[in-house]
C-alpha cells in the first residue's frame, strides 16, 4: 500500500448520486482522512466538494475533502470507480458494456499512469465484468482489484431474514453470491442466525417457517434494484453504505469477510471470472477467498452464473 503514515486516503471517480452517497457516507463515518472526487465535470465535482466541507463543522472527524485529478492517485490507499453511461432506450447489454469500457480505458490508464499502487474498488455495473475490465487494463494484482459485488444484495438479504424472523439482521449470517444481476442466488445450506442453520429453523417449525418463504425472499433479494428504481429511479443510499464498509475494512486492516467481486483462479473451480463470494478484506485487498461447502446445487448455480459473465467478457475488445 503506498501510505507509509497514518493517512488515509481515497479518490472517488463519478460524482453521480451513487458516488456522492459514497462520499457522504464516508464523512459521516469518518472512514478517511483525504477525499478527491474527481468527475469529467469538474465543475460539479468542485461544488460536490464545497457541499462536503459546508459540513465538516458537524462530522465526528476532520477529512480533507477537494475536487482533483488523476495525478491525486499516486499516493492513494483506494481509487473508488462509480463512473460510467447509462444504458440508452433500445440499447443492448453488450453494447452498454462496450461504452463503458472505453470510459474505463480513459479512466484507468491516467491512474495507473499516476504511480497509483493501492486497490481498485469498482462501483459500476455490471460490476462484476467492470472489475475484470480494470483488472485487465490496469494489470494489477487480482487481489487489488475488487468490485462491490453482492456486498449490497447480501445486506439486502440479511435484512429480509431479519425482519421475516424477528431477527437483529447483524446476527444472521447468510450470503448472496455469483453475478450482482439476474443470476445471483443464495446458498441456504450456509445461512445462520448465530450458529443456528435457517435450513434446521424451517425443519424444527412445523412449517410456520418454510422454504418456500425463504426462495420468496431470494427473489425479492434479486429483485430489490428494480423495485426502488421503479419507485424512486435509482438506487444510491445502500451501495454508498456498501462501499464504504469495504473501504473500512481494507483501510482498518480489519480481515473482514464481505461478499465482494474477487476474481476466482480455481476457487469453487472457476477460473477467470469475477464473481461475489465471501472474502476476507484487508489492506492488500482481498487476504483470501473463502470456500464455502456448497451442495451440488448451489455449486450448479454458482457455475452457471460464472458462466453467463464469462459469455459477456468474451466478445469484448481490450
Amino acid at each position: 500500500m503506498p501510505q507509509g503514515n497514518d493517512i488515509r486516503k481515497i479518490v472517488l471517480i463519478g460524482t453521480g448520486m451513487v458516488g456522492m452517497s459514497f462520499a457522504y457516507c464516508l464523512l459521516n463515518q469518518n472512514i478517511c482522512n483525504e477525499l478527491v472526487l474527481i468527475d469529467i465535470d469538474k465543475k460539479r465535482s468542485e461544488g460536490e466538494a464545497m457541499d462536503l466541507n459546508h459540513g465538516l463543522a458537524f462530522a465526528s472527524g476532520n477529512m480533507k475533502i477537494y475536487a482533483g485529478s488523476y495525478e491525486d492517485c499516486r499516493d492513494a490507499d483506494i481509487v473508488t470507480i462509480c463512473a460510467g453511461v447509462a444504458q440508452k432506450s433500445g440499447e443492448t447489454r453488450l453494447d452498454l458494456l462496450k461504452r463503458n469500457t472505453a470510459v474505463f480505458k480513459s479512466i484507468i490508464d491516467p491512474i495507473v499512469a499516476s504511480g497509483f499502487s493501492g486497490v481498485f474498488l469498482i462501483a459500476t455495473n455490471p460490476v462484476d465484468i467492470m472489475a475484470r475490465i480494470t483488472q485487465k487494463l490496469s494489470g494489477f494484482p487480482k487481489e487489488r482489484v475488487i468490485g462491490s459485488g453482492t456486498a449490497l444484495d447480501s445486506a439486502r438479504l440479511r435484512y429480509l431474514i431479519g425482519e421475516y424472523l424477528e431477527v437483529d439482521p447483524r446476527n444472521v449470517h447468510a450470503y448472496v453470491m455469483g453475478e450482482h444481476g439476474d443470476s445471483e442466488f443464495v446458498p441456504w445450506s450456509q445461512a445462520f442466525i448465530a450458529t443456528k442453520s435457517i435450513l434446521e429453523i424451517c425443519a424444527e417449525s412445523n412449517g410456520q417457517i418454510n422454504k418456500d418463504m425463504l426462495e420468496r425472499i431470494s427473489e425479492d433479494v434479486k429483485h430489490a434494484a428494480y423495485a426502488i428504481i421503479d419507485a424512486k429511479k435509482a438506487t444510491y443510499y445502500g451501495i454508498g453504505m456498501a462501499l464504504t464498509r469495504i473501504c473500512k475494512s481494507i483501510l482498518g486492516n480489519e480481515n473482514s469477510i464481505l461478499t465482494i467481486s474477487a476474481y476466482l483462479d480455481g476457487d469453487y473451480g472457476q477460473h477467470e471470472v469475477y464473481a461475489g463470494v465471501p472474502c476476507i478484506l484487508n489492506r492488500s485487498g482481498v487476504r483470501r477467498i473463502i470456500p464455502l461447502s456448497l451442495t451440488d446445487e448451489e455449486q450448479i448455480k454458482l457455475s452457471r452464473s460464472c458462466e453467463t459473465l464469462k459469455q459477456s467478457f468474451k466478445h469484448l475488445e481490450l
